[in-house]
């Protein structure tokens, strides 16, 4: 208890001077920043299968990655690395705070004893009692071990109890909708451009993720555990279809929502006629309001469309759905007063939503809770 009081109130300290921060810089920058981090590197291999080594596959594609980027003036890109050097997981997201970027995408490569599993999937923060996510979220934290003085610099955080987590959630939560948007992007593209099995979006405990005060996506892009797709990643080929399907999912995602002339870099919202609406228990939609700010709580997100009933979401009545590309994004209530929308979300998370969320909009257009609440 004592140290998750000392770390919640370390990270409350770090938001408020960061917030402020951002402030400050948000009104002079002009580029959209993206942070391109190539997992592992140096004394740290990654995985290893068949040859194939995670951290030089993850560098060649995230170098790539940015090659196309960088063809938008647009766009600036902040390195984690650049060659095989061991940059340590708190220097990831230390610098990418640093450089005030807009977006972080770390790049991995996913490897397992059973030769068989092979495709792609993407993770965003978030707690998870998934025994398959709290293994990917255990094999990326373990580099800690690596580090010097690790337990001091990580405040006790020991990598294989990712829950430790718990007390730096809350700041990824106004961002979580962002990367999951991006996330979706990037499966999406890896399905319908490269025909690679789509594991799906995912939550777990990710260091690099939480402590990075932006959306944040890590992207695992394949098995090199699996000969075929390890191979396929290993190779010029291969490399240049995922860093491309990577990039154009980049693209779409600052196109939806950065605007340069806007007075904070990140303009947080999606057009109205992008977010498909749907309720299957009632023939009026009423989640989105089309006057004034509408405050509702995301409590899930999956490939699989669900029927709104309460017995699909532990007893919760009023949710409705949106439906970006594949994704499916459920929400509990709908509500004009932050306050009422905050009670929703204790109830939500009272009924094991633990990652639940608040999200808000204006005249039907999604915004930042800042911007709302302001």
């Amino acid at each position: 208890m004592d140290l998750f009081k000392n770390s919640f109130f370390k990270v409350f300290l770090l938001s408020i001077s960061f917030f402020f921060t951002l402030q400050i810089n948000a009104q002079t920058k002009s580029k959209f920043k993206i942070v391109l981090d190539a997992g592992h590197g140096g004394k740290d291999y990654g995985t290893v299968y068949h040859g194939n080594i995670e951290k030089k596959i993850a560098l060649a594609t995230t170098l790539k990655v940015g090659e196309l980027l960088d063809k938008d003036s647009e766009i600036e890109i902040v390195y984690s690395r650049k060659t095989d050097v061991f940059v340590e997981l708190k220097d990831r997201a230390n610098n990418a705070n640093k450089a005030d970027a807009d977006l972080f995408v770390s790049i991995h490569c996913n490897g397992v004893k059973n030769f068989g599993p092979y495709g792609t999937e993407t993770f965003v923060m978030g707690l998870t009692r998934s025994t398959t996510n709290l293994d990917v979220a255990k094999s990326e934290n373990s580099v800690i071990l690596l580090e010097k003085d690790y337990k001091e610099k990580y405040n006790g955080f020991d990598p294989n109890k990712p829950e430790t987590l718990i007390g730096l959630k809350i700041l990824q939560e106004e961002y979580l909708n962002q990367s999951i948007d991006l996330a979706a992007k990037v499966q999406e593209n890896f399905t319908n451009t490269l025909n690679r099995k789509d594991r799906g979006v995912k939550q777990a405990p990710l260091w690099v993720l939480d402590a990075s005060y932006m959306p944040s996506v890590l992207i695992e892009i394949g098995f090199i555990s699996n000969v075929e797709e390890g191979n396929f990643l290993n190779s010029d080929d291969g490399q240049d279809k995922v860093a491309k399907a990577i990039a154009d999912a980049i693209f779409a995602y600052k196109k939806e929502y950065y605007n340069p002339s806007s007075a904070s870099n990140v303009v947080i919202e999606s057009k109205k006629e992008d977010v498909k609406i749907i309720n299957d228990d009632k023939p009026i939609v009423k989640s989105i309001s089309n006057k004034g700010i509408v405050f509702k709580v995301q409590i899930s997100a999956s490939g699989t469309k669900l029927q709104t009933s309460s017995s699909n979401f532990k007893g919760l009545n009023d949710i409705s759905v949106e439906q970006s590309g594949k994704l499916y994004k459920y929400f509990y209530g709908n509500e004009n007063s932050y306050n009422e929308a905050k009670l929703r979300l204790s109830e939500a998370k009272e009924k094991g939503y633990s990652s639940a969320f608040l999200v808000a909009y204006k005249d039907g257009v999604k915004i930042s809770i800042s911007e709302a609440i302001k």
